[in-house]
């Protein structure tokens, strides 16, 4: 069997937009029967969270539609994220911007996409995933939304972007 392809999926603090998008792809490779094909990490640009568990806001929002979100520990985005990913996604301007300046080469710059260029309702694929810190509920509830339709995408496009994942 050949190595899985990876996604890795970066925000700022990895406690809230990058772990709810992480525990909903993954809920969608598992349902695909891709779980041994594809694997999902996710990270922040930023290490004050590094070792913290989720947002409970975003937690709570998972567990309320269904979600498993008691396995996320907060890690660090950092340039080794190229070796160990196929493709990176990034939450919003700041992080892609983060993100493209760490990359080792300019080749590998190429494996950063905005994660809303998946999504079918973006009005752009550089549209952002807002980020639900300073909101309350209805913020989180807007981002879990976003997730699911873009997750749905990324399993159907993923043939496009990774020819060795059999269905």
């Amino acid at each position: 069997m050949s190595e899985p392809f990876r996604i890795g999926i970066v925000c700022l603090g990895n406690i809230c937009r990058s772990p709810m998008a992480h525990v909903v792809l993954q809920d969608r490779i598992d349902r695909a029967g891709l779980t041994d094909q594809v694997v999902v990490s996710s990270s922040g640009t930023g290490g004050w969270h590094r070792g913290e568990p989720m947002d409970r806001r975003a937690a709570t929002t998972l567990t309320d539609a269904g979600y498993d979100a008691t396995r996320h520990v907060a890690r660090t985005f950092s340039p080794d994220w190229y070796a160990e990913n196929d493709l990176l996604l990034a939450m919003d301007q700041s992080n892609y911007a983060d993100m493209i300046e760490q990359a080792p080469t300019v080749e590998a710059q190429q494996q950063v996409r905005m994660f809303r260029s998946f999504d079918p309702e973006a009005p752009s694929p550089d549209a952002e995933v807002p980020d639900p810190w300073y909101g309350g509920p209805e913020g989180f509830a807007e981002v879990l939304e976003m997730v699911e339709r873009t997750a749905d995408e990324i399993i159907e496009r993923l043939p496009e972007f990774a020819p060795g994942v059999r269905w």
